[in-house]
């Protein structure tokens, strides 16, 4: 079966928020959707994992049928909806397959992926002791942090801080009007 070949511009307007683990993206992710939900945005998130996922107990008919060799299985309730597919050894599915696969979003937030090419929120605390991604990647458009800009930053990616998410849903805010 033949797929189109599909890009991260087809999907809308997508913001990814990276980072290293432990440095706050879910927590800062959880305001600013929560504050977009309250302006009746719809917000749609995708969430790269390393881990294996498993979102259903073993015992469950849903895995039950994954396992004997379903390619999809949909659960669907009243309250939700998950598509589960087996990948079965493929390769992992890029991006713009899984943003293909959403319902139409007036923003779509992606938190991981940092090597993918989109306008990127980079989420950084030196007390990790990890270095800043945004010198090695020109599609971070700004830094949430805890610490202060670094000397000479001038011309380089947005300062914002990690502790006034006022400023840094008013950086979005402008950042969507400006995708607009």
């Amino acid at each position: 079966m033949a797929t189109a070949t599909v890009s991260l511009t087809d999907a809308g307007r997508v913001l990814g928020v990276v980072g290293w683990s432990g440095s706050g993206k879910t927590s800062l992710l959880e305001e600013l959707i929560k504050r977009l939900a309250e302006q009746g945005l719809r917000i749609n998130v995708v969430k790269h994992s390393h881990h294996d996922v498993e979102l259903e107990p073993p015992r469950k008919d849903s895995a039950r049928l994954r396992m004997a060799g379903a390619a999809e299985v949909m659960l669907a309730s009243p309250y939700r909806v998950a598509i589960l597919r087996e990948l079965r050894g493929a390769a992992e599915p890029a991006l713009a397959e899984h943003l293909a696969r959403l319902a139409p979003a007036d923003l779509t937030l992606v938190e991981g992926y940092k090597w993918e090419r989109m306008p990127k929120l980079e989420v950084f605390r030196p007390s990790l002791s990890k270095p800043a991604l945004y010198p090695e990647d020109p599609d971070i458009l700004a830094v949430v942090s805890d610490a202060p800009p670094p000397p000479g930053g001038e011309g380089g990616p947005a300062w914002l801080d990690l502790n006034d998410a006022d400023q840094v849903m008013a950086w979005l805010e402008k950042w969507m009007r400006s995708e607009a």
